[in-house]
């Protein structure tokens, strides 16, 4: 007897090799239009499936969460983090939990330094100047002037897998590591970073050229760059943000850059996505992408392939090698 797939809703668009792998071993519902799903529309996917797959900016909290059908079973993340999803509650109700950690790690560092040279370097000031209006008047000594990136100390905050890979890049542009985490790396990994921590997070922050956020968003993390934090920072330094919006207090920082208070700032995420802060618009020291760290064809495929071998390890009868607990979080 041919055993019946499950149900699995998709609320977003995802590659295409990845959900016709899905039609395959599921009977998979996907998003044509990639138009994000109403609250409405989540509601009755989370009375019909027995598999969701939300992705990040799909708000499954806990009131969505006591509206699912009996039949909901898991709740598979297409991404990295789950700050989207109550966690307690959906394990409360039976419902299984995964994500897809690692396939964003070397694209996410990529993105890291590539802020940090457009900002230190003013890149989008110049790729801006050259445009059919012949404003460029040709090279001059004291013109478009950035700032040298070899030599500075660079703080890290969060080194797990992506500030690991964000040090090592760091290294090889001479760059001074170091980091603040909730407890020191292993010494074989501090060691091979050449990396000094920092137990105190003010005092890094306070001695540091360039400061690179990227710790996952947790309650505890919530604008843990607050007002008087982002005080602390030298005047001429810069900050990138590439892990979650709400970590950095934005009305603070969009104070002191207009107040040219800090060096400059690479943000790829917002507190409010996809609203930015009118605040930081326009701001000459400020350059901000709309959250593309991880776009690359090749961590989207993987992040697919994650997603579809929780959900066929779980429907197998097996745990799935990335369920997320409370605890965990």
């Amino acid at each position: 007897m041919t055993k019946q797939k499950p149900r699995v809703i998709v609320t977003r668009k995802l590659p295409d090799v990845v959900e016709t792998r899905m039609r395959e071993l599921f009977n998979t519902t996907l998003n044509e239009t990639d138009e994000p799903m109403t609250n409405a529309q989540l509601v009755e996917a989370m009375k019909t499936a027995e598999i969701l797959v939300p992705t990040v900016t799909d708000r499954i909290d806990k009131g969505l969460i006591m509206q699912a059908g009996e039949q909901l079973r898991m709740i598979a993340n297409f991404g990295t983090g789950v700050d989207n999803i109550d966690v307690e509650t959906a394990t409360n109700r039976g419902i299984v939990v995964t994500n897809t950690p690692g396939v964003l790690t070397e694209d996410t560092a990529d993105m890291v330094i590539a802020l940090i040279l457009a900002v230190a370097r003013r890149i989008t000031d110049g790729a801006n100047v050259i445009g059919d209006d012949n404003s460029w008047q040709g090279w001059s000594p004291t013109w478009m002037l950035g700032h040298r990136i070899f030599g500075k100390r660079l703080g890290i905050i969060g080194m797990g897998r992506i500030g690991q890979a964000v040090a090592r890049r760091a290294g090889a542009f001479g760059l001074q590591i170091h980091y603040h985490n909730r407890k020191p790396v292993h010494a074989s990994i501090e060691a091979d970073l050449e990396a000094t921590y920092w137990e105190s997070l003010d005092q890094m922050l306070a001695r540091m050229d360039i400061i690179s956020v990227n710790c996952p968003h947790t309650p505890g993390t919530f604008h843990l760059l607050s007002a008087r934090r982002l005080k602390l920072m030298k005047p001429t330094a810069i900050l990138v943000n590439t892990a979650r919006g709400e970590i950095i207090d934005e009305n603070a920082l969009a104070r002191m850059l207009k107040a040219e208070e800090l060096g400059g700032v690479g943000l790829d995420v917002f507190e409010h996505e996809p609203a930015v802060n009118p605040r930081l618009l326009k701001l000459p020291n400020a350059v901000l992408l709309p959250h593309m760290g991880s776009a690359t064809i090749e961590g989207r495929i993987d992040m697919g392939e994650k997603v579809i071998i929780n959900i066929k390890t779980f429907t197998d009868g097996h745990t799935p090698p990335d369920r997320v607990l409370p605890s965990m979080l």
